[in-house]
């Protein structure tokens, strides 16, 4: 193998789906570039031990090194990973069998059904890869809001039940993932189907050959034919050698979906040929006629063997319904991916054996066994890979139980009081603690400011001479007077104005909204109970404030935590070569940014609450209309200046501010009248985009 892989750029594994390069497949795409090892990634481990057991440096220049140490590991980590990708693309993946292109996008097809999977894509940029080796244009990286795998989801269930023809050969898979038996329930009438052996062929074209006799055979004697394909590749050059021999048919794949009523409908009836992948029948019987029962019934034609024997059974099942009569073939090749990957050597010396010769066909029960062995050889390794993302996946369910449960307390406000105070004392806590170590006051006070905006009363020499639980104490009493003072004043301004929208305009709405912004002036999309909040008298305005900014930072900052969590899944596969799990790693890793999430979540809610503003539209009559084209640029910046002006003079006033809108008394500009600017552009295009 050493000698048949040197000259290789790229090696594929075919049986795990998994594409590597070479040493000289890193040095050929590296070529011209200055850093020899540009795709070589740095041992992280050794790297940082290094820098920290060096005695000549300084501890900014320890930072320093780090920092590039990191940034180089996540830079060539990602450019390995695209190249992966791409060849994974190029490589593994067949136009027509895992996906189409359809009116110039990419769409994925289910193996298990044969349909398209709308709206689906493929993640970690696999689906742009694809994009860019078809020259359809590429989107955009898809960003996770929730994931879970379909197993967690469905224990999530109390009660778990389900039908299906093909359950016993997974019996196995439902006790061990979801602790369910499978009963096997007889028959309404006796099968009569003729399940036939196998045929085995040496070669594809000697197999597709054959297939095309039997179809004829089949329709002289005026029986339906249903051909059961496993990609659309397959079934498309089925149908052009049938139109070379004139065969009538019909075929049934992932672009002809839209037919699929229409020619199920017609799949039974005499010398009918249906050419499908896995779509064909699920879920519909194929009626056929007393004429069609008399010649022989549906007869069912596989082209080859399905990974997994459920498929097969399902294929074999669309005949011989309800005690009809029926047949089923399977032609085999050894040139079918099957038999090419998961055959046995014991199979072929058999084969060997009895002289089997090119152009001659098998028949034969062993022969038909050692092919499910195959098969379960492929079932048990899927099962295993399924295995293996569940176990990753309950380590994230874990961690989703927690974060759904926080996000459920947000979105309904139950124990939600309960949850903002944990996060403000932990965050009063992590201050104190962080300076407290190194009694560092003016770094306290500093910190207090930027992230709580506001400064405690305590002195420098309680801070350096009292104990943190003290100082804790002192803290988180400052803070909460500080909070408390600060709802009051909200209540105080927003109450009237929300008494008079629910006095005139009660009718026609029942919330309203509530111009809270942080430092930066940025607003997440805030609203009230207009009637739960008159009849508190105010007090449940802050619990709406509260809850809204609560839920929308924990959305964005798990959404984070998704990605970082992808990454890492990756990031860890690479430990087998170290001979470590990856799933032990990944559990380790996983739990320290959970704690990172936590942390920030809390840190983020306290700061926005504690640090945001109202900020309101006065009253101001605007002339831009009027005035001169070279002054409207002034005009707008002077309108910006002085709305924050008396927005920031209204915050410190205990009076109530009336809410006005802004009025327009010139004459409007339309969206496709040029801009007053002078610009040359249109008003929607230039200084009317905020507008729009």
């Amino acid at each position: 193998m050493r000698v048949a892989d040197e000259p290789l750029l790229f090696t594929i594994d075919e049986k795990n789906r998994n594409v590597e390069l070479t040493k000289r497949g890193e040095e050929y795409l590296a070529a011209g570039e200055s850093d020899a090892n540009f795709f070589v990634i740095p041992d992280l481990a050794q790297a940082l031990h290094k820098i920290e057991i060096n005695p000549d440096i300084t501890k900014e220049e320890t930072t320093s090194q780090k920092e590039k140490i990191l940034n180089d590991f996540a830079i060539k980590s990602k450019r390995l990973h695209c190249i992966s990708q791409l060849l994974k693309a190029y490589s593994l993946f067949e136009i027509d069998e895992e996906y189409v292109v359809l009116e110039g996008e990419v769409k994925i097809v289910d193996e298990g059904t044969g349909r398209i999977l709308e709206g689906r894509r493929y993640s970690d940029g696999l689906h742009q890869a694809l994009e860019a080796k078809e020259n359809v244009k590429v989107g955009e990286l898809t960003q996770t809001y929730a994931t879970i795998t379909l197993q967690n989801y469905f224990r999530m269930f109390h009660k778990l039940a389900g039908m299906t023809g093909t359950a016993e050969t997974e019996a196995g898979e439902f006790w061990q993932i979801y602790k369910l038996d499978v009963v096997v329930i007889p028959t309404n009438k006796p099968v009569v189907r003729d399940d036939k052996e196998d045929l085995v062929y040496k070669t594809s074209r000697e197999k597709f050959n054959a297939v095309i006799d039997e179809i004829a055979s089949c329709t002289e004697k005026g029986r339906p034919v249903l051909v059961g394909t496993t990609s659309v590749d397959i079934s498309e050059k089925l149908s052009r050698m049938l139109q070379l021999r004139g065969i009538q048919h019909n075929v049934l794949n992932a672009k002809q979906h839209q037919r699929e009523a229409e020619i199920v409908a017609e799949a039974g009836n005499p010398g009918k040929v249906t050419i499908a992948t896995n779509m064909a029948g699920r879920g519909t019987d194929i009626k056929i006629s007393q004429q069609v029962k008399d010649a022989g019934g549906l007869a069912i034609i596989g082209t080859e063997r399905h990974e997994s024997r459920r498929v097969d059974r399902q294929l074999r099942g669309r005949a011989g319904r309800q005690g009809d009569p029926g047949s089923s073939q399977f032609f085999v090749s050894f040139e079918d991916n099957l038999m090419r990957l998961f055959n046995s050597e014991r199979m072929i010396t058999i084969m060997d054996k009895i002289g089997h010769k090119e152009g001659e066909v098998l028949q034969h029960s062993m022969v038909t066994k050692s092919i499910e062995n195959a098969q379960k050889k492929v079932e048990e390794n899927n099962f295993g890979m399924r295995k293996r993302l569940l176990e990753y996946d309950d380590v994230m369910n874990i961690q989703r139980a927690a974060i759904y449960k926080k996000r459920n307390h947000a979105l309904y406000g139950d124990r939600l009081s309960v949850d903002i105070d944990y996060m403000f004392r932990s965050t009063l806590n992590h201050l104190v603690s962080n300076f407290k170590r190194t009694n560092d006051y003016d770094g306290f006070i500093r910190e207090s400011i930027i992230v709580l905006g506001f400064e405690p009363e305590i002195d420098v020499a309680f801070f350096r001479e009292a104990k943190e639980k003290d100082i804790i104490n002192k803290f988180e009493d400052d803070f909460y007077s500080f909070y408390k003072r600060k709802e009051e004043s909200m209540k105080e301004m927003l109450f009237p104005g929300i008494q008079k929208v629910h006095k005139e305009e009660g009718h026609r709405y029942k919330r309203i909204m509530i111009p809270y912004v942080d430092e930066l002036m940025s607003q997440i999309p805030i609203s009230a109970e207009i009637e739960t909040a008159v009849k508190s008298n105010g007090e449940t305005i802050m619990r709406d404030v509260e809850s809204s900014i609560a839920l929308s930072i924990l959305d964005s900052n798990w959404k984070e935590h998704l990605r970082n969590m992808d990454e890492l899944k990756e990031s860890v596969q690479s430990a087998t070569f170290e001979q470590k799990d990856p799933l032990v790693i990944y559990k380790m890793e996983a739990y320290k940014l959970f704690e990172t999430l936590v942390y920030k979540m809390n840190v983020d809610i306290t700061s926005y609450l504690a640090k945001g503003k109202l900020m309101f539209a006065v009253n101001q009559e605007i002339q831009e209309a009027k005035a001169p084209k070279s002054d409207f640029n002034k005009i707008q910046t002077n309108k910006s200046e002085e709305n924050a002006r008396r927005a920031a003079e209204g915050a410190g006033r205990s009076e109530p501010i009336q809410i006005q809108t802004v009025r327009n008394t010139g004459p409007k500009i339309g969206r496709n009248d040029p801009c007053p600017c002078g610009s040359g552009k249109k008003f929607k295009s230039c200084h009317g985009t905020d507008s729009v």
